[in-house]
């Protein structure tokens, strides 16, 4: 099998995965069957595509292929009317499958977490190490909450649709919460050779901007739209021409898309004008005001500061507080940084978190503490499996 079936298998798993699942449930009415058929029709895409050719649109085989394995085993098992209880469909005006998907997985007889966690294996086509990871906690504890999860679908009988608007209100926040998670899986892949899954983040943006047409007076909605489109406006200028990490105060910034800094700005505005800030748009605004900075150095680190202060009564969460603690490294200067990282350093959700290493190899090397910044270094190498970030972490490391 040549290396070009291989990556084109790839590239079709990272673009069509969740439109080929979602599609298949529709005929199986059944999560379980519909993600078994969709894997394999992506086997069966290394073997035919290896000796036909990569079809012309590799996502229509693949939803064909999956679809017919999906009926041929409900045929050969008699099982169609054992399995229509199990994931009720109803009638419904045309829309996005993934989106009926996500609703489906978000259910409120649900736990929060599995609701994303569901989402993120099932949408998000992430393995269940990568949602692992994103949720910092272990594997195995990850692949059963996600079977728990699937189990619980079924046998409460949650219907595959997207809710009607009187609904949807109720059950929007962990569908906002998966949206995120899938944006920021993107502009950060977990693994893998590329730092950006533009295929992500573009599915993050679809998904957000099909909600803000159904439900457009909906601050929550209209600020993560915004955070999402200030966010990636930077994409272009996070990676050199040679494949290397930029950092945001290397990157170029005529680069930024200023067209979708602009919108996202004005849908800011328009969701701070409805209503309290959310969580999504405190970090819209801490969004903003880098893409309204001129310069790297005339950024209000004073006021992203704040913002995340705020951010961190609004959520409570770690990452959250190891955010705030570098802005106050770039408003305060490294020892201050260095400071507010160090009660971080016994978090447990934090032990295996890549950024908390790397934020703190990075003020001891601006402070001139270069043993204890190699060892930091080499402790965050140890935990990045993306290779854009391991090779940027290689070559600080070596330049100490």
């Amino acid at each position: 099998m040549t290396s070009e079936i291989v990556a084109a298998v790839a590239d079709a798993h990272r673009r069509d995965w969740a439109q080929v699942l979602a599609t298949t449930a529709r005929v199986t009415r059944d999560l379980d069957l519909a993600e078994e058929c969709t894997q394999d029709a992506y086997a069966q895409a290394m073997v035919v595509w290896a000796r036909d050719g990569v079809p012309a649109r590799p996502g229509a085989w693949l939803t064909r292929v999956a679809r017919n394995r999906a009926l041929d085993e409900i045929r050969r098992e008699a099982a169609f009317r054992r399995r229509l209880p199990l994931l009720v469909t109803t009638p419904e005006s045309p829309g996005d499958d993934r989106l009926r998907l996500i609703f489906t997985c978000c259910h409120p007889a649900l736990s929060r977490e599995s609701q994303v966690a569901l989402t993120a294996r099932l949408v998000c086509g992430l393995s269940t190490y990568e949602v692992a990871r994103a949720f910092l906690v272990s594997e195995s504890t990850m692949a059963a909450r996600l079977t728990r999860a699937k189990k619980k679908i079924a046998t409460a009988r949650i219907p595959y649709r997207t809710p009607d608007p009187d609904e949807m209100e109720s059950r929007l926040d962990p569908v906002l919460e998966v949206v995120h998670l899938l944006f920021t899986t993107g502009h950060t892949a977990p693994t893998g050779p590329a730092l950006i899954r533009a295929d992500l983040t573009a599915g993050a943006l679809h998904l957000a901007r099909t909600l803000h047409l159904l439900m457009p007076r909906s601050a929550a909605v209209t600020a993560l739209l915004a955070l999402l489109l200030v966010t990636d406006a930077r994409s272009a200028a996070r990676v050199a021409p040679s494949g290397r990490l930029v950092l945001l105060a290397d990157q170029d910034r005529t680069l930024w898309d200023r067209a979708r800094i602009a919108e996202g700005q004005a849908l800011l505005t328009d969701a701070l004008r409805r209503h309290p800030p959310t969580r999504f748009a405190v970090e819209a605004a801490i969004a903003a005001v880098h893409a309204e900075a001129p310069s790297w150095e005339e950024t209000d680190w004073a006021e992203i500061v704040g913002l995340y202060a705020v951010l961190l009564r609004l959520t409570g969460s770690p990452v959250v507080a190891l955010n705030r603690a570098v802005a106050i490294g770039f408003r305060d200067g490294p020892q201050a940084g260095l400071d507010a990282l160090e009660p971080l350093t016994a978090e447990p959700a934090l032990a295996t978190y890549t950024y908390l290493s790397a934020a703190r190899a990075d003020f001891l090397r601006r402070l001139g503490r270069r043993a204890e910044a190699a060892a930091a270094y080499e402790e965050a190498l140890t935990l990045t499996d993306n290779e854009v970030e391991r090779a940027f972490l290689t070559a600080r490391l070596e330049s100490l």
